[in-house]
């Protein structure tokens, strides 16, 4: 049973006329919160606990990068260190047809995810326990977009863009802060950096690709 607390929260009203969601998906982010809140203590899976912080801080900061790319002519997108979800599922949610790989080493947070996938019927969800130099080394999937919030590093994951690297022609999406600023290594692969407002918090997505 959904907490009622988090059934009643107003915010879902807002969220469900924002983001112009079927009843279906509204039911679906409600229970992906139900169950974060609920297992968060045994999965440690964020500090933000708070309804209304979630879909805000968590939800409405994943769903925030189709204002600048159409998720729906993806071949197939990739979560680099997936925790709890953010941002795979809740685009997954919104784009079911578009294939995702969750990329998460923590096996508890990938016990965490295989029960949202499952409990929310999701398909064409691949989980995947490997490290990020391995993924690189051992996989081939059919990805062309890489998402990366609050995980790794940039300078660890332009490693995408090597030679040998089967994604190099992939494109890479980082959440950065709105003071982002790249380093040297990193400005040969910087794209684009657009602003972009969740809450009251001002921050950035940096497009990085093979110029």
């Amino acid at each position: 049973m959904i907490l009622q607390n988090t059934l009643e929260d107003p915010v879902w009203d807002d969220f469900y006329k924002r983001y112009n969601l079927t009843p279906g998906q509204l039911q679906a982010f409600k229970y992906y919160c139900h169950l974060l809140v609920t297992m968060n203590a045994q999965f440690n899976l964020t500090a933000i606990t708070d309804v209304s912080r979630i879909v805000t801080d968590h939800f409405e900061d994943s769903l925030a990068i189709r204002d600048f790319i159409d998720i729906n002519a993806m071949t197939g997108i990739a979560d680099i260190g997936s925790g709890a979800g953010f941002p795979g599922l809740p685009l997954k949610i919104m784009h079911p047809q578009v294939p995702l790989v969750l990329i998460e080493v923590s096996a508890k947070k990938r016990e965490f995810l295989a029960s949202i996938v499952n409990s929310l019927g999701l398909s064409d969800v691949i989980i995947s326990d490997l490290d990020w130099r391995t993924f690189l080394r051992k996989t081939d999937y059919e990805i062309d977009l890489f998402c990366a919030r609050a995980s790794l590093q940039p300078e660890e994951l332009i490693r995408i863009f090597k030679p040998e690297s089967p994604y190099k022609n992939a494109h890479l999406i980082y959440w950065a802060s709105r003071f982002w600023s790249p380093s040297r290594l990193l400005v040969p692969f910087v794209e684009r950096q657009e602003s972009y407002k969740v809450g009251e918090k001002q921050r950035s997505f940096i497009f990085f690709s093979v110029k």
